[in-house]
């Protein structure tokens, strides 16, 4: 028979791959939507003013925002239904853009914002609850590489099926729209079917699994708990790495697809941001599976080696697109060289594809960490992870299309590199802690 809680962990990615894959998609060709929807406006005679770029900033803003409500919700009806009610507004979202409006299309931003929050909070938990000290690490690397599959299939939409393609016209419209939204709600749905995990007396003693379970006390007490866990000085300490992981998801999901697009020594740029998008996820999907299937080997020596790959992993490919793409690429078109080299598609790819694998390696570990510290406080702990990683991520959003590349991949070193020996100084506090008996704090 199979364990109920590797069940919760692998149908929740299945349904998370759903849902992403169709927000994924949609984010992808938003501007390009929005865009051809205005030039049908000016050919009727009509206005239609709506940016994706702001609506990527609302629902950074209101996600960070709504961080501090998750625990709240969660503490009162639970992870599962918690979840479930975070991502009915995606599939609104998505909805939104098959007949867009401005004024519909920045409401359902704000709502997806205010859904992130308690979705993410909610995974959070729901993910520690099935897991223990031994097991959190591989299901974190199995949640998280199932997840990013729908980062490699909206990049693959898009490459395959848009290339070429500058104006969708209504009728592509409806079609596309139509179909994720109906990927999106089989996901949401899905999320309903998990289970609640079972657990033993002895597990319930070991683990003190009633008090881990956010649900068991009120919203007041949560966001109270949230407010504490902050100025903690773990908390703090990973509030580095957090606000690092905000900042370079920005950079791969925005502005290096930019910088690729605006290249214009690299041949036929715009179908190349499609292919990196694919390579971000090959490298995501590969260090989750990795860390997943390695996941116990990753305890007993420590998420430390897993950190330093993801840095090594950073740090190469910030100075390789250094020397590859133009400093004012990420502000406009360019036909200049790199800092040193001209421009090459091989080496643009292969950039995604370390990005990608750094970023699961950072990810994955928190979500370890986070899982085997907090186990009692395990909502207002990714509550505390996802505000800081949206709120640098949104700053990052501002100032991303004003700032020479250089200067960005400055402020992304400088972070990588706190980021790296502030979760250093965690793990080996922790790693001390477990050996002397404890294993949450």
């Amino acid at each position: 028979m199979v364990d109920v809680k590797i069940f919760n962990v692998v149908l929740m990615g299945f349904a998370f791959m759903f849902i992403f894959t169709a927000f994924q998609t949609c984010s992808e060709i938003e501007q390009r939507v929005l865009k051809s929807a205005e030039f049908d406006a000016k050919q009727h005679n009509t206005t239609f003013t709506a940016s994706g770029y702001d609506s990527l900033a609302i629902i950074y803003t209101v996600f960070a925002a709504s961080n501090w409500l998750g625990p709240s919700v969660v503490s009162v009806i639970g992870p599962r239904y918690s979840m479930f009610i975070g991502a009915i507004p995606y599939c609104l979202f998505i909805a939104s853009l098959i007949q867009p409006l401005a004024s519909t299309l920045y409401i359902a931003s704000a709502l997806v914002g205010l859904g992130a929050g308690i979705l993410w909070t909610a995974q959070g938990n729901f993910l520690t609850i099935n897991s223990d000290p031994d097991t959190i690490a591989r299901n974190s690397g199995i949640f998280w590489a199932l997840l990013q599959f729908s980062l490699l299939f909206g990049n693959l939409y898009v490459f395959l099926q848009l290339q070429g393609v500058s104006i969708i016209t209504d009728e592509y419209r409806y079609i596309i729209y139509s179909v994720l939204t109906v990927v999106c709600v089989i996901g949401t749905f899905a999320l309903l079917i998990l289970r609640k995990p079972k657990v033993t007396e002895e597990e319930e003693l070991a683990l003190n699994v009633g008090s881990k379970n956010a649900s068991e006390e009120g919203p007041l007490q949560a966001f109270k708990r949230s407010i504490y866990l902050l100025t903690t000085k773990e908390m703090l300490f990973l509030s580095a790495v957090f606000a690092y992981t905000g900042l370079e998801l920005t950079f791969f999901s925005g502005v290096y697809p930019t910088c690729i697009g605006n290249t214009r020594l690299i041949h036929n740029p715009d179908k190349y941001i499609g292919l990196a998008g694919i390579f971000v996820g090959i490298g995501e999907i590969i260090g989750g599976a990795f860390f997943g299937i390695f996941g116990k080997k990753t305890i007993r020596y420590g998420r430390d080696p897993v950190i330093l790959l993801g840095f090594v992993s950073h740090l190469a490919a910030f100075f390789l697109i250094f020397m590859n793409i133009p400093n004012i690429a990420p502000i406009a078109i360019s036909e200049d060289h790199g800092y040193i080299i001209q421009p090459s598609t091989t080496l643009a790819v292969a950039c995604s594809f370390l990005l990608g694998l750094g970023d699961s390696s950072f990810n994955t570990q928190i979500y370890s960490i986070l899982g085997f510290m907090y186990t009692e406080d395990s909502a207002p702990a990714f509550a505390l992870f996802k505000f800081v990683q949206s709120l640098f991520a949104a700053i990052a959003f501002f100032y991303s299309g004003h700032v020479m590349l250089q200067w960005q991949l400055l402020v992304l070193i400088i972070m990588l590199i706190l980021g790296t020996l502030s979760f250093f100084t965690v793990e080996w506090s922790t790693s001390k802690m477990a050996r002397q008996g404890y294993i949450s704090i």
